[in-house]
């Protein structure tokens, strides 16, 4: 069975044994209604998947690579913020009038720093140091820029990623300040985990380990039930990823040459509530 499935239900089975409830508590989330948002969550969650063994896909409902893909390509090789170069719906509670999230997520990547080969954005500086200078401890990138905090529509969540290489393998550290377990968890998983085979590729390396580190892993009040019902299901293996093999260029990668093959799953969980 698929060990993305595994992580996944001991992670939501610890965090309602023995994590923290908000009750009681003054909380900024609301619901559309505009009900407080409460919580019950763990502090420091880590969780470790090998992708040179499987790709981490959930299987208890179907998570969709194209939109995945779609909106990871619109962050770190689009480097856009407004939605209206993206193909969902997800970010539409954050942006303005005009479809900008503000100064968040992929227009800090796309921000040009003086780097010691020259200036360049974070992502560019990722590639070439993967092509230049792997065996660097100086990888990474980092969104959460308090400087400009005040002009984003969502101060990110998922806001830094490090990338280390050991002898041909390429690995990653996600770190995640805040997720909602039900709604992201499985996306962010599946996102990073084809960046770094994204990566590995145009930089003759290998994938090798994801690790996403949640500092506030939490599940609302409103989807305890959902998530009750959902790591009951029945669990399938693992699919296979499968990424155009002729793209050497990260910036060259579309939505549609990513796939997953023998993706066996259980129904989709309907009508998520999210607060905002």
């Amino acid at each position: 069975m698929s060990k993305a499935d595994k992580i996944f239900v001991a992670m939501c089975e610890d965090i309602l044994a023995k994590g923290h409830s908000s009750e009681g508590q003054v909380v900024r989330p609301r619901w559309e209604d505009g009900t407080p948002a409460h919580t019950i969550k763990q502090f420091g969650v880590v969780s470790r998947y090998d992708l040179s063994e499987e790709f981490p896909a959930l299987t208890l409902r179907p998570i969709s690579i194209k939109l995945c893909v779609d909106e990871l390509l619109w962050i770190w090789q689009k480097k856009s913020n407004n939605i209206k170069d993206l193909n969902s719906h997800i970010w539409d509670s954050w942006a303005d009038e005009t479809g900008s999230i503000g100064k968040a997520y992929g227009y800090q990547l796309g921000v040009p720093y003086r780097f010691a080969q020259g200036e360049m954005d974070q992502v560019d500086n990722v590639l070439w140091q993967l092509k230049n200078t792997p065996y660097s401890r100086r990888i990474l990138t980092n969104i959460y820029n308090f400087a400009d905090l005040s002009e984003m529509g969502l101060e990110p969540c998922a806001y830094s990623m490090t990338f280390n290489v050991t002898g041909n393998r390429l690995n990653g550290i996600l770190n995640q300040r805040s997720q909602d377990i039900l709604a992201a968890n499985a996306w962010n998983v599946m996102q990073y985990a084809v960046l770094i085979h994204l990566f590995a590729q145009v930089s003759g390396l290998v994938p090798g380990e994801l690790i996403q580190v949640i500092s506030d892993a939490h599940i609302y009040d409103r989807h305890i039930p959902m998530i009750k019902e959902l790591i009951g299901r029945k669990q399938y293996p693992a699919p296979k990823l499968v990424i155009n093999p002729e793209i050497t260029d990260f910036y060259a990668f579309t939505a549609e040459d990513v796939r997953l093959e023998g993706y066996e799953h259980g129904e989709s969980v309907t009508g998520i509530p999210i607060a905002v």
